[in-house]
């Protein structure tokens, strides 16, 4: 899996992710993989994606083609991801299925979004969340949160916040490893 870490702090927003890319007990390093960058970047806005590699290209290719992608609001995201999903299914054979007690499909996508108006994290049945200060995804995440939590009111930049709560999950995650992709982004 990962560690993907976004971060609000002093007007800026941070995402940071590690590079390591796993099939089931098979790493393969960032120094060997020509695309271990897990952060996208689509129009204004940084996205994290967690999971299946597939999702990272499935996406890549899809918002791409999407006229006009809006992530800059709960329900922007949504309803961008609410497109998207019949397009996962048809075009790109998306299995929904995840639990027969689920009341919903599943996009089987985790992603952090980082932008000028904030952080948002979207879920697998298309639940967005926005967060107020920071927040992790992925194998790493319980980590990386501790260690966010720890540092946010020691450190006064959302870099280097991000940046410890990954080094954190690398650390203490068999998924997770070294370097560290970074970006900032001014918020509004």
């Amino acid at each position: 899996m990962t560690t993907i870490v976004a971060v609000k702090k002093n007007g800026f927003v941070a995402i940071a992710a590690d590079t390591l890319t796993t099939f089931g007990n098979t790493r393969l390093h960032a120094l060997k993989d020509a695309s271990h960058d897990k952060i996208l970047r689509v129009g204004d806005s940084f996205v994290g994606v967690c999971g299946s590699a597939a999702h990272h290209l499935v996406l890549a290719s899809l918002l791409a083609k999407m006229p006009e992608v809006q992530l800059n609001s709960k329900e922007s995201i949504f309803e961008t991801f609410k497109k998207l999903h019949p397009i996962l299914k048809e075009e790109c054979f998306l299995n929904p299925k995840e639990d027969e007690e689920d009341p919903y499909e599943s996009s089987q996508i985790t992603a952090l979004i980082a932008n000028a108006n904030g952080i948002f994290g979207i879920y697998s049945m298309r639940e967005v969340f926005e967060f107020t200060q920071y927040w992790a995804i992925g194998s790493g995440h319980e980590f990386a949160l501790g260690a966010m939590h720890q540092t946010y009111a020691q450190y006064s930049d959302a870099a280097d916040i991000a940046k410890a709560a990954v080094e954190t999950g690398i650390a203490f995650d068999k998924n997770s490893d070294a370097p560290i992709t970074l970006y900032t982004v001014k918020l509004i």
